[in-house]
């Protein structure tokens, strides 16, 4: 498996219309997000990873065939409640999923963000319900904060808030 920064092409614009569009991986987060403006994001995305603005990483299962690609990893830096806020979100293909890609992709995010001495503190917040995602959190080494009603795409949901500190908390 290898992460590269996303890029504006239609290998990207294609796996963001699967997972961003389809209605079963975006289950947790409110529903799907229209097609239209996919390609808009994908350049966006790209340009913020071309300028290290924030770390959105194509997963590429196999190097030898960068065109496939199973999911994202991104992490990234927002405001939140207590001043900037440095989170990790994921996405795996259902093809790719319980092969422990997201896993795998979340944990070398991290650990070069524990390299480069980056990002402080990480924080997740996936859905109370999304057992994978609480599962990687667990086994990658966040702390269980507490329940959260988080805003995405204009709604609220409940999520597990989670925590990791790159620098010591690995496992």
């Amino acid at each position: 498996m290898e992460l590269r920064d996303v890029v504006h092409g239609d290998v990207d614009l294609d796996a963001y219309v699967r997972m961003r569009c389809d209605p079963v991986m975006m289950a947790d987060l409110g529903g799907p997000q229209p097609r239209e403006g996919m390609a808009d994001k994908v350049r966006r995305d790209a340009e913020q990873a071309a300028a290290d603005i924030a770390w959105l990483k194509m997963i590429v299962p196999d190097p030898a065939v960068p065109e496939v690609v199973a999911g994202t990893v991104t992490l990234w830096s927002h405001d939140g409640d207590d001043g900037p806020t440095s989170e990790i979100g994921w996405m795996v293909l259902p093809r790719f999923q319980g092969r422990g890609l997201g896993r795998r992709a979340v944990r070398a995010l991290l650990e070069r963000a524990r390299d480069e001495d980056r990002w402080g503190i990480v924080h997740a917040f996936p859905a109370t319900g999304n057992a994978a995602s609480n599962g990687i959190c667990r086994s990658v080494g966040f702390r269980f904060v507490a329940e959260a009603d988080v805003s995405f795409a204009g709604q609220l949901f409940r999520t597990n808030h989670w925590a990791v500190d790159p620098r010591s908390d690995l496992k």
